[in-house]
């Protein structure tokens, strides 16, 4: 796979390094490679030999890691294949940015909505960051829907993690159910389990939407802690 990490490095920008570098302040190894750069090379391994790329795959740099995540998200395979190879890689999620850029690609819970929600409820229970926030940001990319919507806010009021991750995941995931299904995550704002630092986040994520009216955001602002 030396191959693969000498086409990332020819694509190294320094300054981006530089700033993702402060952005992802628990990373000690980054290339340098912006996301549209890694999402071409991706695509390229997805429609040629993805399964012996993921067989034999690095991982030392973020970059490799994040490729793996979105060699995942665009190969065609089955359901079955494709849960298979995200159980190995969600436990080496390492960072937001791998967690949050590999959701995105993930469009087979569009497709298989049931059976990817069936597979997430391992990870909405797990007690480690990275893999409670990739169930979350799965939930925020497909699952704001009427028919989950309370499942959804009943999870996230019995997470009792601090993991800052987490929290952070949480409070996104609020503000785009507020947009999405209104009246239910205003009802759960006003009455549920979130410590002071979650709950005021999410308050101010909606607030910060251009999509919420000025009454809106200030009736939301009632519910600070």
């Amino acid at each position: 796979m030396n191959e693969i990490r000498e086409k990332l490095f020819e694509k190294q920008d320094l300054k981006y390094k530089e700033f993702h570098g402060k952005i992802c302040p628990n990373l000690d190894k980054i290339i340098g490679v912006r996301v549209p750069e890694l999402k071409k090379i991706a695509k390229q391994i997805a429609k040629t030999d993805y399964k012996n790329y993921l067989k034999n795959a690095q991982d030392e740099y973020y970059e490799e890691l994040l490729l793996q995540g979105l060699v995942i998200g665009y190969s065609k395979t089955t359901l079955e294949e494709k849960l298979k190879y995200l159980e190995k890689f969600i436990p080496k999620i390492n960072s937001w940015a791998v967690c949050d850029v590999t959701c995105g690609t993930l469009k087979i819970a569009q497709k298989y909505e049931k059976e990817v929600w069936e597979f997430l409820q391992q990870y909405i229970k797990s007690k480690k960051e990275y893999e409670i926030r990739f169930a979350l940001v799965m939930y925020l990319d497909y699952y704001l829907k009427e028919e989950y919507i309370d499942k959804i806010l009943e999870q996230i009021n019995n997470i009792t993690s601090k993991d800052y991750y987490v929290q952070m995941a949480i409070a996104w995931l609020v503000s785009i159910a507020y947009i999405k299904q209104k009246e239910k995550t205003e009802k759960f704002l006003k009455n549920n389990k979130l410590d002071k630092f979650t709950q005021n986040k999410s308050i101010s994520k909606i607030c910060e939407s251009y999509r919420i009216t000025p009454e809106e955001k200030e009736r939301v602002k009632k519910y600070k802690i």
